[in-house]
Protein backbone atom coordinates (compact mmCIF):
# COMPACT_ATOMS: atom_id res chain seq x y z
CA UNK A 1 0.00 0.00 0.00
CA UNK A 2 1.32 3.74 -1.09
CA UNK A 3 1.68 5.77 2.09
CA UNK A 4 -1.06 8.30 0.74
CA UNK A 5 -2.91 5.08 1.95
CA UNK A 6 -2.14 4.83 5.56
CA UNK A 7 -2.57 6.10 9.02
CA UNK A 8 1.32 6.51 10.12
CA UNK A 9 0.60 9.28 13.02
CA UNK A 10 0.34 8.10 16.55
CA UNK A 11 -2.31 11.27 16.69
CA UNK A 12 -4.32 9.85 13.47
CA UNK A 13 -4.13 6.39 15.06
CA UNK A 14 -5.90 7.51 18.08
CA UNK A 15 -8.40 9.92 16.69
CA UNK A 16 -9.59 6.48 14.52
CA UNK A 17 -9.11 4.79 17.97
CA UNK A 18 -11.37 7.36 19.84
CA UNK A 19 -13.94 8.58 18.02
CA UNK A 20 -14.36 5.48 15.54
CA UNK A 21 -16.77 2.91 15.81
CA UNK A 22 -15.69 -0.67 16.09
CA UNK A 23 -16.93 -3.90 14.59
CA UNK A 24 -15.16 -7.68 15.30
CA UNK A 25 -14.85 -11.04 14.55
CA UNK A 26 -12.81 -13.65 16.32
CA UNK A 27 -9.64 -12.80 14.00
CA UNK A 28 -9.74 -8.97 13.83
CA UNK A 29 -11.07 -5.66 15.12
CA UNK A 30 -12.00 -2.91 12.62
CA UNK A 31 -12.16 1.01 13.60
CA UNK A 32 -13.48 3.09 11.24
CA UNK A 33 -13.99 6.87 11.43
CA UNK A 34 -15.65 8.84 8.34
CA UNK A 35 -13.66 11.37 6.77
CA UNK A 36 -15.48 14.16 4.30
CA UNK A 37 -13.68 15.77 1.22
CA UNK A 38 -11.29 12.66 1.40
CA UNK A 39 -10.14 11.10 -2.29
CA UNK A 40 -8.87 7.54 -0.96
CA UNK A 41 -9.50 5.73 2.39
CA UNK A 42 -6.53 5.64 4.60
CA UNK A 43 -5.97 2.21 6.64
CA UNK A 44 -3.81 1.52 9.70
CA UNK A 45 -2.82 -1.96 10.69
CA UNK A 46 -1.63 -2.94 14.00
CA UNK A 47 -0.35 -6.75 15.25
CA UNK A 48 0.78 -6.17 18.92
CA UNK A 49 3.20 -8.69 20.60
CA UNK A 50 0.18 -10.56 22.41
CA UNK A 51 -0.63 -11.98 18.62
CA UNK A 52 2.91 -13.56 17.71
CA UNK A 53 6.19 -13.06 20.00
CA UNK A 54 8.25 -12.80 16.96
CA UNK A 55 8.64 -10.28 14.50
CA UNK A 56 8.54 -12.43 11.79
CA UNK A 57 5.15 -13.55 12.89
CA UNK A 58 4.07 -10.28 13.48
CA UNK A 59 5.20 -8.90 9.88
CA UNK A 60 3.63 -11.90 8.36
CA UNK A 61 0.67 -11.21 9.60
CA UNK A 62 0.52 -7.75 8.67
CA UNK A 63 1.84 -8.80 5.11
CA UNK A 64 -1.75 -10.85 4.87
CA UNK A 65 -3.62 -8.09 6.01
CA UNK A 66 -1.99 -5.26 3.28
CA UNK A 67 -2.14 -8.03 0.28
CA UNK A 68 -5.86 -8.70 1.12
CA UNK A 69 -6.82 -5.40 1.43
CA UNK A 70 -4.97 -4.25 -1.60
CA UNK A 71 -6.87 -7.18 -3.55
CA UNK A 72 -10.21 -5.57 -1.90
CA UNK A 73 -9.19 -2.07 -2.88
CA UNK A 74 -11.83 -1.07 -5.54
CA UNK A 75 -15.02 -2.84 -3.23
CA UNK A 76 -13.80 -0.33 -0.06
CA UNK A 77 -15.16 2.86 0.47
CA UNK A 78 -13.31 5.93 -0.13
CA UNK A 79 -14.40 7.84 2.47
CA UNK A 80 -13.25 6.54 5.52
CA UNK A 81 -10.08 6.06 7.64
CA UNK A 82 -9.54 2.93 9.13
CA UNK A 83 -7.35 0.80 11.75
CA UNK A 84 -7.31 -3.26 11.40
CA UNK A 85 -6.15 -4.45 14.59
CA UNK A 86 -5.21 -8.70 15.05
CA UNK A 87 -5.85 -10.99 17.57
CA UNK A 88 -4.45 -13.55 18.84
CA UNK A 89 -6.13 -16.31 16.23
CA UNK A 90 -5.10 -14.40 13.74
CA UNK A 91 -1.43 -16.07 13.41
CA UNK A 92 -3.11 -19.61 12.87
CA UNK A 93 -4.41 -18.21 9.55
CA UNK A 94 -3.13 -18.61 6.08
CA UNK A 95 -3.60 -15.71 3.71
CA UNK A 96 -6.79 -17.48 1.98
CA UNK A 97 -8.41 -17.55 5.83
CA UNK A 98 -6.68 -13.99 6.12
CA UNK A 99 -8.66 -12.44 3.32
CA UNK A 100 -12.09 -14.55 4.06
CA UNK A 101 -12.00 -12.78 7.56
CA UNK A 102 -11.18 -9.47 6.56
CA UNK A 103 -13.93 -9.70 4.28
CA UNK A 104 -15.92 -10.99 7.10
CA UNK A 105 -15.38 -8.09 9.56
CA UNK A 106 -15.24 -5.53 6.60
CA UNK A 107 -19.00 -6.60 5.31
CA UNK A 108 -20.21 -5.80 9.07
CA UNK A 109 -18.60 -2.67 9.70
CA UNK A 110 -20.26 -1.76 6.30
CA UNK A 111 -17.04 -0.50 4.67
CA UNK A 112 -17.32 -2.65 1.56
CA UNK A 113 -19.42 -1.12 -1.24
CA UNK A 114 -22.93 -3.09 -1.40
CA UNK A 115 -22.88 -2.83 -5.51
CA UNK A 116 -19.88 -4.80 -5.74
CA UNK A 117 -19.80 -6.77 -2.31
CA UNK A 118 -21.00 -10.05 -4.57
CA UNK A 119 -17.86 -9.60 -6.76
CA UNK A 120 -15.95 -9.76 -3.27
CA UNK A 121 -16.74 -13.67 -2.72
Amino acid sequence: MRKRYRVKKEREFQQVFEAGHSKANRNFVIYQLPKTGQAHFRVGISVGKKVGHTAVCRNQIKRYIRQSLQELEPQLRQDVDFLVIARKNAKNLDMKETKTNLIHVLKLSQLLNPKQENQVD
